[in-house]
């Protein structure tokens, strides 16, 4: 009775334990992005052979890096423009 438990209790932790290992092994797919820094004819292979998962991963950071790029161009503009307009009216 007593074993009979015990290999229950053995097979529920192996079963959960495996599970968790699959979680994480999952993840750790999912996030691994390889990385290109710029797309031109010498990387054409490489950005062909990643995943569509991949291609979007990385598109949408570039993205991301675009729009900071731009915020930070349009403030100092702004900056450059109140300068220039505070000179011609004084």
């Amino acid at each position: 009775m007593f074993l009979r438990l015990m290999l229950v209790f053995l097979f529920i932790f192996i079963f959960y334990s495996l599970i968790d290992f699959l979680k994480l092994k999952r993840q750790k797919k999912v996030f691994k992005v390889k990385k290109l820094s710029t797309f031109s004819k010498k990387n054409l292979n490489n950005w062909m052979n990643l995943t569509k998962k991949e291609r979007y991963a990385l598109s949408k950071e570039e993205s991301i890096n675009y729009l900071d790029k731009r915020k930070i161009l349009l403030e100092e503009i702004r900056k450059e423009y109140k300068k220039i307009s505070r000179r011609n009216s004084e």
